[in-house]
C-alpha cells in the first residue's frame, strides 16, 4: 500500500488519511502549481530565496 499526503481543503491541514481528522470531510491531493515559461511571480520567489540564503550565510 502506497500512502500519499493529502490536504483538507477546509482547514488546510495535511494528513495521510482519506478523511479530515477534524471532521470536515474528504481530503484531496495537493497539486503543485502549473509550470509556465511566463512566470509572473518568479522574480519575487528568486529574491526571497536569495534573501534566505544570505541570512544563512550561504550566498
Amino acid at each position: 500500500m502506497v500512502s500519499h499526503i493529502m490536504k483538507c481543503p477546509t482547514c488546510e491541514k495535511y494528513t495521510l488519511q482519506e478523511t479530515c481528522q477534524m471532521g470536515h470531510g474528504k481530503t484531496q491531493r495537493p497539486l503543485p502549481p502549473k509550470f509556465s515559461l511566463e512566470d509572473k511571480y518568479g522574480k519575487y520567489r528568486r529574491e526571497v530565496k536569495k534573501e534566505e540564503l544570505v541570512k544563512k550565510g550561504l550566498y
